[in-house]
């Protein structure tokens, strides 16, 4: 839906419950909500945080797990005026500090726990709370004023989230529809930190002007308030908050949020909802379509949903999800925080091919090139090199960081992705992977991700990685990590001794090898199942995905061949031996 206004954040609940008051909006858990309903969560919890004593253009940091809250509190943020700063739920004490403090955040608001982590205790480990009253005082934080939290019974120090409704009480209807009139759809509506491969991570700043991308994406995807989405993806990153949260409330499509991903709650859902949309990465593909393989359920209501499919890596999970998810017209793509959701994105009517082995055709907002590294040519089709972007939908700056804004931009004002890519010959977009992380293997540069996807395809791989290995003789060779199934067919492998056409065929794959980076707690995967961006700092760091006993690791660093190593589980860890 457009209008002829500007769109803030703050109208969009608004709006919606103005169209369809009593159409349900949101689900959470047992909790149901229509767009009416919503409108007025976000409205009681705005009063809040303007009883709290939040003003316009201060930086409110939200710390909190997928939930019906989420919704209501960061909605209520950007309403008032204020700065939305999504902290991610993974991180801890440190990170934490770091956000804080580069963000100048005045406020946090988190849980006291969910589930095992005790958030609260993080808290108090980066922050010194105070011993009476709740205003925070601590010189490394010079704007923090007070952490609000949200959980069964006040704490010391912190200001108890369910004692505002009180103070409230008072905020007139008219006050808080002067907070939102205030509000300059230019101006910053949120910092969103990306998980960064080097240092610390980098605060992207947005304005309210995004929705116009998501309602341009609402329409080339004919999302309507007919369509259900299942949003078990982070809303503190770009991919959930935008796909999920702010698609329902542009659309009037119906999202049914849940804590994260779990394949066998997701495809349940699925089948008793009605979903028509999921989004996510390859993770989230090979993880739906193995259940569902496992336990058919009724998945025949899924219309489509975006998975990012250029990389060869994912080609192969991509296409059998197809198959397992029928009819799920899965759509390619590609975004990042710094440009937002759409540079590419497949068209309904696109066949498999292009839906599997592309990612889409250029978003109208920008404008795209892909440039030779070393020259700065633009290149034609079918040369892989840099993919560059420009458009209003573009990022202007990381918070407070003008050099590395700065390196981020050609003099002509191109963003450099740092990722690789290439034209298909009929204008298709195909994104290949992280640029600077092609391995240079006696001179040669080698596709990052050819070697995963031939190594996924296998029956007996569950997931892989592939990284570069320094080598004296050629410079950098591969060294691909593979966390194998374990069934019967595999007893030999069990003991170390990979079969022999097995071995042979893991052997093949990385002469072609490639390197990825390894982050988190899947193998070359971030916290959201993308894959990771950026170089291992150790070869020997890689954790062992979903308590694996342990991988198979394929070495092409034998001067007359390769070699096959066992790598055992050390207290999550995983080490050559």
């Amino acid at each position: 839906m457009t209008t002829d206004r500007q769109r803030r954040f703050g109208d969009l609940a608004d709006d919606i419950a103005a169209r369809l008051p009593d159409r349900e909006g949101l689900v959470f858990g047992a909790s149901r909500y229509t767009f009416r309903e919503i409108a007025a969560r976000i409205d009681e919890a705005a009063r809040r945080l303007i009883a709290v004593g939040v003003g316009h253009g201060e930086h409110v940091a939200l710390w909190l797990n997928n939930s019906d809250d989420w919704i209501f509190v960061a909605f209520a943020v950007q309403k008032i005026g204020a700065v939305l700063v999504p902290i991610n739920t993974r991180f801890r004490s440190r990170d934490l500090s770091y956000v804080l403090a580069q963000s100048d955040s005045v406020f946090l608001i988190t849980h006291d726990r969910s589930g095992p982590v005790d958030y609260a205790g993080m808290v108090r480990e980066a922050v010194t709370l105070p011993a009476a009253g709740d205003t925070v005082r601590d010189p490394r934080y010079p704007l923090l004023r007070r952490v609000i939290l949200l959980g069964q019974s006040p704490q010391p120090g912190t200001v108890d989230w369910a004692s505002l409704a009180e103070p409230a009480a008072h905020v007139s209807a008219d006050h808080l529809a002067n907070r939102a009139r205030a509000v300059d759809p230019l101006a910053t509506a949120f910092i969103m930190y990306t998980s960064g491969t080097t240092g610390f991570p980098k605060g992207v700043v947005r304005t309210h002007e995004l929705v116009r991308n998501v309602e341009e994406r609402a329409a080339l995807m004919a999302i309507t308030a007919d369509d259900t989405i299942l949003n078990y993806l982070p809303l503190f990153h770009a991919f959930g908050l935008s796909e999920g949260a702010w698609m329902s409330l542009v659309t009037g499509a119906r999202q049914i949020v849940t804590r994260g991903f779990d394949p066998e709650e997701s495809l349940d859902l699925i089948e008793k909802e009605r979903v028509t949309i999921v989004h996510g990465f390859e993770a989230h593909m090979k993880g739906l379509a193995e259940a569902q393989e496992a336990k058919p359920r009724d998945v025949s209501s899924l219309r489509t949903g975006i998975f990012a499919a250029g990389m060869l890596s994912a080609t192969p999970v991509v296409r059998h999800g197809m198959r397992a998810l029928a009819p799920l017209k899965n759509l390619s793509g590609f975004g990042m925080t710094e440009t937002w959701i759409g540079v590419g994105l497949s068209s309904l009517d696109d066949d498999e091919t292009h839906r599997s082995e592309a990612s889409g055709w250029p978003g109208r907002s920008y404008e795209l090139r892909i440039v030779d590294d070393g020259s700065g040519e633009v290149l034609g089709p079918g040369v892989a090199g840099e993919l560059q972007v420009r458009g209003w939908a573009v990022m202007t700056e990381y918070y407070k960081k003008p050099a590395e804004t700065a390196a981020t931009f050609t003099e002509d004002g191109w963003f450099r992705t740092g990722d690789a890519a290439m034209w298909l010959a009929d204008g298709c977009l195909r994104f290949l992977g992280r640029y600077k992380d092609m391995l240079k293997v006696g001179g040669e540069n080698v596709d990052p991700m050819e070697t995963e996807g031939l190594l996924l395809e296998h029956p007996a791989v569950q997931q892989v990685a592939v990284v570069g290995l320094p080598d004296e003789r050629l410079g950098e060779v591969a060294v691909a990590y593979v966390e194998c199934r374990f069934g019967g067919h595999d007893r030999r492998r069990r003991r170390g001794r990979p079969l022999p056409r097995q071995g042979r065929q893991l052997q093949a794959a990385a002469a072609r090898g490639v390197r990825r980076g390894l982050s988190d707690d899947r193998i070359g995967q971030d916290q959201e199942g993308r894959p990771a961006r950026g170089r291992p700092q150790a070869i020997r760091g890689v954790r062992l995905a979903g308590g694996a006993r342990s991988m198979i690791v394929v070495s092409s660093s034998l001067p007359n061949g390769f070699e096959v190593r066992r790598v055992q589980a050390e207290q999550g860890m995983g080490f050559v031996k």
